[in-house]
């Protein structure tokens, strides 16, 4: 399988910055294997909307894909009751 390009919007970028530590580490850890794998066991498409969700303990990540240029864009990261507000 083809390695996708990673895009982090600012938004997403400064949510990233902010997470306790320890979840931190993992977030990053799952954003970087939607580079080799956009559609892990467990994302979600998006109901309503655009995209996917994948979950990371209590954090979800929000993305959509582009499999035409292999491009994973990363829109939204946050707790689980925030984020998709």
């Amino acid at each position: 399988m083809a390695t996708y390009d990673l895009l982090i919007k600012k938004e997403a970028e400064k949510e990233i910055a902010n997470l306790p530590k320890p979840d931190l580490e993992r977030v990053a850890q799952k954003i970087r294997g939607l580079a080799q794998d956009p559609r892990p066991h467990g994302s979600e498409k998006l109901k309503g909307e655009e995209g996917f969700r994948v979950r990371q303990g209590d954090y979800r990540i929000v993305y959509l894909i582009d499999d035409a240029r292999k491009i994973v864009r990363i829109i939204r990261v946050g707790h689980r009751r925030e984020v998709y507000r």
